[in-house]
């Protein structure tokens, strides 16, 4: 029943996790969705940008096959919601259209037909080509009216460009704005969301829904974490981040302000059992990265069809936090350990190696290179760096080999700071399928392996000997990445400001730090491009990710001075 403040509309905040062009799949992961709003009478299902294709498209976005088949499969799943009972609800589905060019289109379906579609005004360039970028409705929006109350709708970027739909859509005066996005995770984005959000709810003087796409795809993650907002701006609910789920509240919304470009009978209003939405809490930061990369690592390797991981296991904190992030994501019969140890190698290398195996309950075997790189030693005469590059690309190539053979996926386990200055040996611990650390700098890997620890237990996972003792390659006697890096503490202050800030090195240096190790720094990033080009995906945490944000031209004779 209407109230002082307005007229009640129930909405369910579909957060789902699609697959990509996986049209028959996500399509009765949509209907599953449907049926769960049905149970609670709701009057509008909201699902995310794109959702029935998955997302980004990228270049499939071009072919002619994909876009009919999203826009047949989408008529379809109009019937199809009509005959299991849903009618009767707004429903409100992200695809893929196609007119002069692609659209990244929603729409709006009801009574069994698709009635209308949104097109999005803005999109960025998550990996998706630039000439999608372009389209959109000129001035145009789309508001529906649902009996009384006035719906606008909006597709992610649109609500965070000042000008053009923010403005159309204050001119609409909607009675509720309802947001479908595609939001990739970075850390700290979750709260600029909610502000800007809030921002928007002040500006239009209605309630609003956020609802995320949640999963991964490739590089990105999609961590979810949808929210409604009263009309004052209050919280009435947010899902749980990297997650699927199916919150359903009630908002009060204003009824009949403007002029829709669509309207819709309502069914008769009749008594409903009232329902709690979910206000999930806030993760912690170590946490909300953790579940970005286990989602990250876990949707990859499912979604490509692996069962299985594999990654070789040096006693060093790199692969300890790796194997146990794939335990997290795959379970401890998922993931495969390989150990490798050199004439160079320390006795405590191969002992917290196993240590960490026999914790995380996974299996491995141990393989001695010694005489494997004597071999080869024997076939070429190799001096310095590149006899010690031997060690590393032997057992990239035992990890290759085990791939072929037990079909594994292998996870490098390079970090950050060490692609960012080019310390990584291509072919060797570079080789690989995917690498779920690539976005995280040396002195996080501490701080996640730490607080991963913390939750499991008095003992913890991750032996304490990898945690605390000094970084190596063990490439040579007595090796450290010290003798050829600065300390990691000042290395990755120095890769923050450069990369993620874009600094000017001239401005780092005036923070105070030594003008010969900045320009040693920078000097090591701008050379290193080669080799980030051939490293594996990995999932994007950061602002600013290698291979999905930052590419420098590899051959370039502009240095910073």
């Amino acid at each position: 029943m209407p109230t002082a403040s307005g007229v009640p509309l129930r909405i369910a905040m579909a957060q789902i996790n699609p697959v990509l062009g996986d049209l028959e799949g996500n399509s009765q992961l949509i209907l599953g969705a449907v049926r769960q709003g049905l149970e609670s009478d709701v009057d509008v299902i909201l699902f995310s940008e794109m959702v029935l294709t998955g997302y980004p498209v990228e270049d499939l976005a071009l072919r002619p096959a994909f876009q009919k088949a999203s826009k047949q499969r989408l008529n379809q799943l109009a019937q199809e919601i009509e005959e299991i009972g849903g009618g009767e609800v707004l429903t409100l589905i992200g695809y893929l259209d196609q007119q002069q060019k692609p659209e990244n289109a929603l729409a709006a379906i009801y009574q069994g037909e698709v009635v209308g579609k949104y097109v999005k005004h803005h999109l960025p360039n998550y990996g998706v080509f630039d000439e999608f970028r372009n389209f959109g409705q000129g001035d145009k929006s789309l508001v529906i009216r649902l009996g009384s109350i006035d719906i606008a709708l909006a597709i992610c970027e649109d609500i965070w460009q000042e000008g053009g739909p923010v403005a159309i859509l204050s001119r609409a005066k909607p009675g509720i704005l309802l947001v479908a996005n595609g939001s990739p995770f970075e850390r700290d984005k979750d709260g600029v969301r909610l502000a800007l959000a809030k921002k928007r709810v002040k500006q239009l003087g209605c309630p609003l829904v956020y609802l995320n796409m949640v999963g991964a795809q490739d590089d990105l993650v999609f961590d979810g974490g949808s929210f409604a907002l009263n009309r004052d701006g209050e919280l009435l609910a947010r899902s749980e981040q990297f997650e699927s789920s199916i919150n359903i509240v009630d908002i009060e919304c204003a009824v009949e302000s403007g002029n829709p470009d669509l309207t819709l009978s309502k069914r008769q209003e009749k008594k409903r059992v009232e329902v709690k939405a979910l206000i999930a809490p806030s993760l912690s930061d170590e946490e909300e990265i953790w579940q970005a990369l286990v989602v990250g690592l876990r949707d990859y390797v499912r979604k490509n069809g692996f069962k299985s991981v594999a990654l070789g296991l040096s006693g060093g904190i790199d692969s300890a936090l790796t194997a146990t992030l794939a335990v997290d994501a795959l379970g401890s019969q998922g993931v495969y350990g390989l150990l490798m140890p050199s004439k160079y190698s320390s006795q405590h290398s191969v002992s917290d190696a196993k240590e960490l195996a026999e914790n995380l309950r996974i299996g491995y075997e141990i393989i001695e290179i010694a005489p494997i790189v004597d071999s080869f030693r024997s076939a070429i005469e190799l001096s310095g760096l590149a006899e010690e590059n031997i060690q590393a690309r032997i057992r990239g190539s035992l990890l290759m080999g085990l791939s072929n053979q037990r079909g594994h996926l292998i996870l490098a386990t390079g970090n950050k700071s060490e692609l960012a200055v080019g310390y990584s040996t291509l072919y060797g611990d570079a080789v690989g399928g995917f690498a779920p650390i690539k976005d995280i700098f040396k002195v996080d890997i501490w701080r996640l392996a730490k607080w991963r620890n913390s939750q499991a237990g008095i003992k913890g996972l991750i032996p304490s000997n990898s945690i605390s003792k000094a970084p190596s390659a063990e490439l040579s006697p007595g090796q450290k990445d010290s003798d050829s890096l600065p300390a990691y503490q000042l290395l990755d202050q120095i890769l923050g400001l450069y990369i993620e800030k874009n600094v000017d090195a001239t401005r780092i240096i005036s923070f105070g730090f030594d003008k010969t190790l900045v320009d040693r720094v920078v000097a090591m990033v701008d050379k290193a491009e080669f080799k980030r080009r051939q490293y594996p995906p990995g999932p994007k945490v950061s602002p600013i990710a290698f291979g999905k944000d930052r590419r420098l031209p590899m051959t370039s004779r502009w240095r910073e001075s």
